[in-house]
Order: C-alpha cells, then sequence, then structure tokens
C-alpha cells in the first residue's frame, strides 16, 4: 500500500507538469534549508536523505576530508574518514554522523517557501529546454490576455507574448481566438524563460507553404526568396528540383485551395507565387506579375535594373503607393526602375547636347565644308525670277481649275453617271430616257417682241377642240410641251448611285 507521501508527491508532480525526480529532489532541498535553522546543525553542512517509498527523512553532517583540519565543523582528517568510509579520499565528502529529526513550525514554514520556488525554477528550467531549440517553428495558440503593450498567448505549457512590432498591422485579435505564431526567439530572463512569438516574420509564410503543400515538404519543390509587408502582401519565388514538377501549380493548388487556405490563415493577405529562374532578367520579368514586362535593362556593376512596361500598365507595375516595385526589388535583390514604353523612346536631355557637340566639333574640324552650306542656303532663302512663259501656262492650269471647282452640281452629277455607266459597260438605249444626256438648247431671244400688255385678249382663252387656231397656247398640253422642250431637265432624286435606280425595286420572295 502506497504511503500518504508517495500520493502527495505524484499529486505534486502531475499538477505541475514535472517528473517525480525532480519534485523529489526539490523537497529534499527544502529540508535541509528548513534543518539548517535549527539550532542543532547551525554551522554545519547538512544531508538530507528522503526515503520516497516510506517517506521517512534521514539527517546526516557531512564533512570535507582533508589532510590538515582547520574547520572542525566542516573538515575531516582522512584518518577519521577512513574509519567511517575505507575508500575515501582527499577532498572527498563524506557522512559524518547522524542528526535528530525535530523540525519546529518556522523550519516547515521554511521548507514550504522553498519548495515552492524550487518547484517554479525546474517548471522555468523545463520550459526553457523544451522550446530552446524550437525557434523557427510555428505553433497554433489561444490569445489569453490583451494589453496596450503587448498580447500574451497560451503556448502549451508556457505562455508567449506577442509584442505590437510582430502583429499584422490591420489584424484585430479577441481573447479565446486561436492562432497561429513563429516561435521567433527563447531567451532567459528574471521571471524565467521569455518566447517572444511573431505574425509579422516572413518566415510564418514559410512554415505555412510546408504544411500545405506536401511538395515544398518533401523537397521537391524549393522556396528560394520571400518578400513580405505583413498583412497587405506577400511575393513567394520557388523553383522545382525535380523534373515534371510544377513548381507555381504546386503551390496554388488545384482550382487555388492550397494557396486560399494560407490567405485565410494569413487573415486575408495576398499571396503573389512566382517562379524563381538563375537568370536574371527572367527572374524580374516574373517578380513584376502581374503586369507585363517589354524588356529589362540590367547593370551588373551597380547590381542595378531599368524595368520598360506597357504605358497602360505602368501603374499596375508600380502597385498602390509603389508597393509591388518594392516588393519585386526585395525578391530578386536588384535596385529596380520602372519605366513605361513612352517614356523610354522618348529621347533623354544629355542626347540632344552630345549632339550639339558633335555637330560642334564636326564645324571646327571641316570650317571650309560648313562654309560651302552657308553660302547654299543662303542662296535657296533668295527669292528667284519665274520666266512669262512658264508662269502664263501655270495661271492659265489655276484658271481651268477654278472653272472645274464651279462648274454645276447637275453637270457634274450627269458627267459622273455617264461615267460609271461608261465604266460598267451598260449601252445608252438601255438607260432610262430622263438619264439620257440631252443637248440643250439655246435660248436666243427675239428682237422686236411685243409686250404682254400689247397681246390680244382672246390670246388666254381655252380651247375645247382637238386643234386649236394659230397663235393659241393651250395651258394644259402646249406649255408642258414648251417646258419640254426649252425648259431645263427636271431634277432627280438624291441619294443611291444611277446604277441601283435602272435596277428598280428588288422584289421579295
Amino acid at each position: 500500500m502506497k504511503s500518504d507521501f508517495i500520493i502527495a508527491l505524484t499529486q505534486l508532480a502531475a499538477e505541475r507538469n514535472l517528473p517525480r525526480d525532480i519534485v523529489l529532489s526539490a523537497i529534499e532541498d527544502a529540508l535541509v534549508s528548513a534543518y539548517r535553522r535549527d539550532s542543532v546543525a547551525a554551522g554545519q553542512n547538512i544531508s538530507v536523505k528522503l526515503d520516497p517509498g516510506t517517506g521517512d527523512v534521514t539527517l546526516f553532517v557531512v564533512k570535507t576530508v582533508a589532510e590538515e583540519v582547520e574547520d572542525p565543523l566542516q573538515e575531516i582528517s582522512i584518518g577519521d574518514a577512513r574509519k567511517i568510509r575505507p575508500e575515501a579520499e582527499l577532498g572527498e565528502v563524506v557522512p559524518t554522523e547522524r542528526l535528530p529529526h525535530s523540525a519546529g513550525r518556522i523550519a516547515a514554514q521554511t521548507a514550504k517557501q522553498v519548495v515552492i520556488q524550487r518547484l517554479r525554477e525546474a517548471e522555468r528550467e523545463l520550459v526553457f529546454q523544451e522550446y530552446a531549440d524550437k525557434e523557427g517553428e510555428i505553433y497554433t495558440v489561444t490569445v489569453q490576455k490583451l494589453e496596450p503593450g503587448q498580447i500574451t498567448v497560451e503556448l502549451g505549457r508556457a505562455e508567449a507574448i506577442l509584442p505590437p512590432s510582430e502583429q499584422a498591422p490591420y489584424e484585430r485579435y479577441r481573447v479565446g481566438q486561436k492562432i497561429k505564431v513563429l516561435l521567433q526567439s527563447v531567451r532567459r530572463s528574471n521571471k524565467g524563460p521569455e518566447l517572444i512569438v511573431s505574425r509579422a516574420d516572413k518566415l510564418l509564410v514559410k512554415r505555412l507553404f510546408e504544411m500545405e503543400v506536401p511538395e515544398i515538404y518533401n523537397g521537391a519543390v524549393e522556396i528560394v526568396a520571400i518578400a513580405r509587408e505583413a498583412g497587405s502582401r506577400s511575393k513567394v519565388a520557388v523553383f522545382a528540383k525535380q523534373d515534371g514538377v510544377d513548381a507555381v501549380g504546386s503551390c496554388v493548388g488545384l482550382r487555388g485551395i492550397r494557396i486560399q487556405n494560407i490567405v485565410n490563415e494569413l487573415h486575408g493577405e495576398k499571396i503573389d507565387v512566382v517562379k524563381w529562374n538563375k537568370d536574371a532578367t527572367a527572374f524580374l520579368h516574373s517578380a513584376l506579375s502581374p503586369s507585363t514586362v517589354l524588356r529589362v535593362e540590367i547593370n551588373e556593376e551597380s547590381k542595378s535594373a531599368i524595368a520598360i512596361v506597357p504605358e497602360r500598365q505602368l501603374s499596375l507595375a508600380i502597385g498602390k503607393e509603389g508597393q509591388n516595385a518594392r516588393l519585386a526589388a526585395r525578391l530578386t535583390g536588384w535596385n529596380l526602375e520602372i519605366k513605361s514604353d513612352v517614356e523610354a523612346a522618348a529621347p533623354s536631355e544629355e542626347e540632344p547636347a552630345k549632339e550639339g557637340a558633335a555637330v560642334e566639333a564636326k564645324a571646327a574640324k571641316e570650317p571650309a565644308e560648313a562654309a560651302v552650306a552657308t553660302v547654299e542656303e543662303e542662296a535657296i532663302k533668295e527669292p528667284t525670277e519665274v520666266p512669262e512663259e512658264l508662269a502664263a501656262e501655270v495661271s492659265e492650269e489655276a484658271e481651268a481649275e477654278v472653272e472645274e471647282a464651279e462648274k454645276p452640281a447637275d453637270e457634274a452629277e450627269e458627267e459622273g453617271e455617264a461615267e460609271e455607266a461608261e465604266a460598267e459597260g451598260i449601252p445608252e438605249e438601255l438607260l432610262l430616257p430622263e438619264e439620257i444626256e440631252q443637248p440643250v438648247e439655246e435660248f436666243v431671244p427675239v428682237a422686236d417682241s411685243p409686250a404682254i400688255q400689247d397681246l390680244p385678249a382672246d390670246i388666254w382663252n381655252l380651247r375645247k377642240g382637238p386643234q386649236s387656231e394659230p397663235g393659241v397656247i393651250r395651258f394644259a398640253e402646249d406649255i408642258e410641251e414648251l417646258a419640254r422642250r426649252t425648259g431645263p431637265r427636271r431634277g432627280r432624286r438624291s441619294g443611291g448611285s444611277s446604277a441601283s435606280r435602272r435596277r428598280g425595286p428588288v422584289r421579295r420572295r
């Protein structure tokens, strides 16, 4: 049957989550501190032996073996030591006598305080040893306490601190919320081991990719570089170490399920996965995605590059407040400058200066040729006289052009229709009468024609007979005939070509 001491020892070890040996050692140290306060053992070294089975406590006075004894309470001669232990040697600590077990109330209270302190120290040391070699690992923690300066989270048996510098700018936390954090550092302090976790470190993105993408965890795909602005956007450059593996596709996953899980864990942070290339030009092309890059001009000496993009995608390449260009420069390690194709095609201010200097140098070297060129230019600028015959020909051509421009619209239309008919090969007899060009009779005024008031009155009378007397005009027939023979042609309807009018209406089926 177990003793009460064993039951209490086991329960204490379970509550503190400590091994039973550590708890037993802490109790022994506490008893040593308690018995040293006793007057019986004052000034002596005390050793306490605790039997875990029965709970019995045994006290010994221990002394150090020495050739010459200077302090009898602390040292013992080698001869006396070998009487107690035959194999005793110089400098060894041997128990000399047993003391009675007589602890009072003050000694018990002291032992209790020492036990609590030693157990706390043991817990801290155990926590430090557990997490000292786990820096850079990812853990799921629970938000325990929100403070203005920091956030305390529960990390297993320990408590970790999430400082403001390691928090994402746009994230909000609440008590009891479970989040994934990166264990950034573990260090000792007066209050025990101090664990610092982070949500803004770019290594957190890498660990999340290793959890979600089996190809990265197995080593088939490698994450070469990461550029991150926590809470806003990240760029990840990946490279396939195994043939036949699509590095970008494996990170994105089927229908984007893998990358979406990472984005949700980072509370909506955008992630661009690009393909890494050892060629700097190709790598810069992919790093500036989603914009299109026309060409890249690099300078190996200054480690700088100029990317030429289309004018319509200049803002896309630069990004909001220069974020895309800034992340691309961090990802590639190049000093990056972005220009549009219009800006790159425009001549710079240095080029005209160089051209002017070249012209001056050429003029200085060849003064004779420059002088001749100047004389020829002055000769060209002087006005020259035009011969009269040439001037007359020019004036006749100008008058012909003016007459052509002043030609009536009807004549121009008729000529155009005639030329169109001739080009289409339509015979003249197939044209409508109104479309056949008729000569216009020239109106010749009759000399000594009588005035209208001198005409006889019966000339305006209408005749109903089939034939009228000479000199009598029938308005219904004669005026129409007179207008047809001597008057201007009727105007045609505007719109449409002559060929379409000749064809007539189109029958509908």
